[in-house]
């Protein structure tokens, strides 16, 4: 059992807020161990009775009837409204597959889960937890249809650091591991390549895939899976969904609509398989709309898609420090300088730059670095920001980390996502 220490500290922290605690995050990442398995048993070590925690699973035959909200508010309500004096925790796995019912009783409205959630987080005996896998249905309504009194915790796949507390041994190794099949938790208990792979395999033609279809309407679901496969093959790397259509159109000899693929990479970011990173103008502080990167939540995800095939060690390297920047909580934007230098009006690309609260640092992500023209292409952005932010490269190729002649951090990679360095 892996202890996920980041997330536990949050869901503590947040405990009895007024507010509803929501777990989001990719399907099959660890969201229901975390609150089902990891957070009841801190509850029972702090002597909460076993009975005053009810669990709730929807996706569980037995608890199909709770999919209704009105019949799961009034069952909650059953249990806590008439002991008052008495603190009790609800957790619902997978609220997202809950529907929308016709309340007669009052006036035929329509009713949701987050009516009843409003209604059952007024109860100052009752802290409410639940679980979801879609944004749609969830991230986006934290605001709106909670009232902005809802605590979202993200949830990814295991870290590096997680992955390696679980399999020990040389760090260099490991992390070959993990840059090919990614952090998927159910990966630990398998050996066997074929295995691995083909767990991954199927959790994309038996769960996301279908999840996605079905959520969405999705007609063209060839479309769907042509639009995976090029943000697959074009992680960091700078795109549109106007390039998505015109590569599909060439490939598939008919006329994709960029409408359409807009709509598409939208569900599939909204399932939480990719995000999307901004670009944002470091000089000028504002922000382009197109293009924009796209990086996988899941490293090993982003491989099986590709059957194996496309294995570039240097995309794969900043997908994966991109995901560790998101699960420390920090806000993650591709930097954009301009180079006025001899009358040129050049941009220029800052891998990552990373917000935390008011302070912010710069990210260039390298492989290795070469002597000469390929270390200036690597520097040559971050001293064009001429501000005092700190400025770090991180890399593959070096023993330790340091500080250079230009003040920049070099930091080995390894070393960041064990947690051996501060970044800020």
């Amino acid at each position: 059992m892996i202890k996920r220490d980041i997330y536990m500290k949050r869901m503590i922290h947040n405990m009895w807020n007024g507010e509803v605690k929501v777990i989001t995050g990719i399907r099959r990442c660890g969201k229901s161990v975390l609150l089902f398995d990891l957070f009841y048993e801190y509850l029972l070590s702090q002597e909460v009775p076993d009975d005053h925690i009810i669990k709730i699973e929807l996706d569980q035959r037995r608890y199909y009837k709770f999919r209704n909200p009105i019949t799961l508010c009034e069952y909650i309500e059953a249990l806590v409204s008439k002991r008052k004096d008495e603190k009790f925790y609800l957790f619902i796995d997978e609220v997202q597959l809950t529907i929308k019912v016709i309340d007669k009783e009052n006036g035929g409205i329509e009713v949701s889960v987050y009516d009843m959630l409003n209604e059952l987080k007024a109860y100052k005996n009752l802290d409410v937890y639940v679980t979801g896998s879609n944004s749609k249905g969830l991230s986006k309504d934290i605001a709106t249809e909670f009232r902005g009194r809802a605590t979202q915790i993200h949830v990814f796949p295991l870290s590096f650091e997680e992955f390696y507390t679980y399999v020990g041994g040389d760090e260099r190794k490991a992390l070959d591991v993990y840059m090919l099949y990614g952090g998927m938790p159910r990966l630990l208990a398998l050996t066997d390549e074929k295995d691995k792979k083909d767990y991954l395999f199927s959790l994309y033609s038996e769960l996301y895939i279908r999840d996605i279809v079905e959520r969405n309407g999705i007609e063209r679901e060839d479309i769907l899976n042509d639009i995976l496969d090029f943000l697959a093959s074009q992680i960091s790397s700078l795109t549109n969904p106007t390039n998505i259509a015109n590569a599909l159109t060439s490939m598939k000899r008919e006329r994709i609509n960029s409408t359409l693929v807009s709509n598409y990479v939208q569900h599939i970011i909204d399932s939480f398989l990719v995000s999307m990173a901004k670009r944002y103008d470091v000089k000028g502080k504002t922000y382009f709309k197109y293009p924009n990167k796209y990086y996988y939540t899941d490293i090993g995800l982003r491989n099986a898609r590709l059957n194996y095939r496309q294995y570039d060690t240097g995309h794969i390297m900043e997908n994966i420090i991109y995901n560790e920047l998101l699960r420390l909580g920090y806000s993650v934007d591709v930097g954009v300088v301009t180079d006025r230098t001899a009358g040129a009006n050049m941009q220029k690309e800052i891998d990552f730059v990373v917000n935390d609260a008011d302070k912010k640092i710069y990210i260039q992500s390298a492989f290795q670095i070469d002597t000469g023209k390929k270390e200036s292409s690597e520097l040559a952005p971050l001293m064009l920001t001429k501000d005092f932010f700190k400025k770090i490269i991180i890399r593959m190729d070096i023993p330790h980390s340091f500080y250079d002649n230009n003040g920049i951090f070099h930091c080995n990679l390894i070393d960041m996502l064990l947690g051996r360095v501060e970044l800020f």
